[in-house]
């Protein structure tokens, strides 16, 4: 018994901690995953975006 406390419950502490601090490094990650998806949709959708102003840009030529 440390500080009148039974072992078992600072255990329990630590792994509240333990599981905020996993449950943190997670939402992490996929927010960067996340980002990463958005940037790459980005650009697809931006080439895209060009792949129309040129295709207009030709016709307009013709």
């Amino acid at each position: 018994m440390i500080f009148g406390l039974p072992i078992w419950v600072f255990m329990c502490i630590l792994l509240i901690f333990v599981s905020g601090y996993m449950a943190f490094r997670a939402m992490k990650a996929e927010r960067k995953i996340e980002q990463q998806f958005i940037e790459r949709e980005g650009r697809v959708y931006i080439s895209r975006m060009e792949e129309e102003k040129e295709r207009r840009e030709r016709v307009r030529m013709y």
